[in-house]
């Protein structure tokens, strides 16, 4: 044979081989591609959807994290204004009370001023009559007397 036959022969064999391979070979290669293609595109996609629904969710966890925030610092501050407010009405109240423990001390005091006072009243007068009673029984005598009132005023 010669090269000329050789090459037809090979030529209608690489046709054969080319049609043979484009009927029943390159098609489910070409369809296992485009699946693949295919599933990397959804991927692709999912993968797309899931950042913008991680940016979403991380949107609403920072809303709600400042919501919070806001609200414990103005439970915070309400609960300050509260303690504030039982402080002064318990320093209101513990004034009030001292005060009138003061004045019940002073009323006291003063009781107890007027109660020494008469007790003091009963006692010169007691003694203002047992020396009157003293000198009346003795006989008038100016050192007697000054004797007598010395004691008298030791007494007081």
């Amino acid at each position: 044979m010669s090269i000329t036959g050789t090459l037809i022969v090979q030529m209608i064999v690489f046709l054969i081989l080319v049609g043979f391979t484009m009927k029943f070979v390159w098609p489910p290669i070409a369809q296992a591609l485009d699946e693949r293609a295919k599933k990397i595109a959804d991927g692709l996609a999912a993968a797309d959807k899931a950042k913008a629904e991680l940016s979403a969710a991380n949107q609403r966890v920072e809303a709600e994290l400042s919501q919070a925030r806001n609200d414990s610092q103005q439970r915070l501050a309400d609960a300050e204004r509260h303690a504030q407010s039982i402080i002064e009405d318990a320093k209101a109240r513990a004034t009030e009370e001292g005060n009138k423990i003061i004045a019940a001390a002073r009323a006291e005091a003063d009781q107890q001023a007027v109660k020494a006072r008469e007790v003091l009243r009963e006692q010169v007068a007691a003694l203002a009559v047992k020396g009157a009673e003293q000198i009346l029984r003795k006989e008038v005598n100016a050192g007697v007397h000054a004797d007598l009132l010395s004691r008298l005023q030791t007494e007081l």
